[in-house]
């Protein structure tokens, strides 16, 4: 079992969680028995003439071609065996084609929902005009930063603390250069129907808020907002400064539990490398606002895109190795990831009714046998039994 498949990755999973998941299901699979015992023979011919105990191989050799945050969902590479050797190509020089929601209107430790609110701003003047001429500016190479607010440290302190404590950065932040090649701004952005509740100030031993302390900070200002190399050219003698941030004071209307931010909604593609939290950041910040992201698909990596060539977590999960295996196989073996995979799980499964009726029957059972031991467990706790008679249940 040699090459490079793809899958969905899900919101809420570590990139290392899935790929565990999938070392475990395949690792396990009889078409992965051969690959095994290779890599026995392989790891025992290493150990030249040493005395070492008899063991056995049981996890296939696997990574990924480039991690995705918890919060992020979509495309992650898969590399099993040989294959691993590939993902390189797709962590350094891979393009890559992002779905960004985000809310406008507020700064977090993170970048994105996951972080703690530390800045408030105005969002009224935000017009669609303006953030299209804007996007003009992103589209191209730029030297691209992470924001101040970042969890990255500089000389042992976290950016953000700096920002926290009104103090300078000892020295700029070190940017890279990045490619952003296309960015279409969605129809929905500005709406405020949406279901993104906007994240609450921490109040601290003084009963202020984080972004009550920072309304007035200088160090807000140290990023400066990147804006590509192509459309400086173009327009030189233009004001190629963003607006000035508009920082909110009174923010009584963001506490309230109804309130929802305008979104700004986007697709990317991009370089690797690319920082697709920066990007949303500093769209907000050169339109005299912030933003932070709360749901981030990544579409398209390579060859390899949604609902065409990538498998669903479900696929495997749910049905047996009859299904999935020769699907699999093919993807493996093409190379080049021309496989239609939706459409060959959809012919796996009508091929094989027996494996998946089965499959639903042992799911079904597995439920079951849950369902009775939580029911014991329950009756257990009814009759005030000992902790150590509730684990033998």
């Amino acid at each position: 079992m040699d090459g490079v498949f793809a899958v969905n990755k899900q919101s809420g999973a570590t990139s290392r969680a899935v790929l565990d998941q999938l070392n475990r299901i395949l690792s396990s699979s009889k078409v992965s028995q051969e690959s095994l015992q290779k890599l026995q023979n392989t790891r025992k011919q290493a150990q030249g003439k040493q005395r070492i105990k008899k063991w056995k191989t049981t996890k296939l050799k696997m990574g990924h071609g480039g991690t995705l945050d918890p919060l992020a969902s979509g495309v992650l590479v898969i590399g099993v065996g040989s294959g691993t050797k590939k993902l390189g190509d797709y962590t350094n020089g891979s393009v890559k084609k992002y779905e960004c929601v985000g809310l406008l209107g507020g700064s977090t430790t993170t970048g994105d929902s996951e972080g703690e609110l530390l800045l408030k701003t105005e969002v009224d003047h935000i017009t669609n005009d303006l953030l299209e001429q804007t996007k003009e500016r992103m589209v191209g190479t730029l030297d691209q930063t992470p924001p101040i607010f970042s969890a990255l440290k500089m000389d042992g302190k976290r950016l953000y603390e700096y920002a926290r404590e009104g103090l300078p950065l000892p020295r700029q932040i070190k940017s890279r250069e990045v490619k952003i090649t296309d960015m279409d701004i969605k129809n929905d952005t500005l709406t405020s129907e949406h279901e993104y509740v906007f994240l609450k100030s921490e109040v601290d031993e003084n009963g202020k808020t984080l972004a009550e302390q920072l309304a007035n900070n200088p160090t807000l200002n140290d990023h400066p907002v990147p804006f590509s190399r192509e459309w400086k050219e173009k327009h030189k003698n233009d004001n190629l400064l963003p607006l000035e941030m508009r920082i909110i004071k009174d923010s009584k209307m963001y506490e309230d539990e109804e309130y929802r931010a305008p979104l700004l909604h986007f697709d990317a593609t991009v370089s690797s490398g690319t920082y697709i939290r920066s990007l949303l950041s500093d769209m907000g910040r050169a339109v005299g606002s912030s933003a932070y992201m709360v749901k981030l698909v990544r579409w398209k990596q390579a060859e390899w895109e949604l609902n065409k060539n990538v498998f669903e977590m479900e696929d495997f999960i749910k049905y047996g190795e009859e299904i999935w295996a020769p699907v699999l196989e093919k993807v493996l073996s093409s190379r080049d990831g021309n496989v239609n995979v939706r459409e060959e799980m959809e012919k796996s499964i009508k091929a094989h009714p027996e494996a998946v009726k089965l499959e639903a029957e042992k799911v079904e059972g597995e439920e079951e046998e849950e369902g009775k031991k939580k029911q014991k467990l329950e009756l257990s706790e009814d009759y005030g039994e000992p902790s150590s008679k509730k684990l033998k249940t």
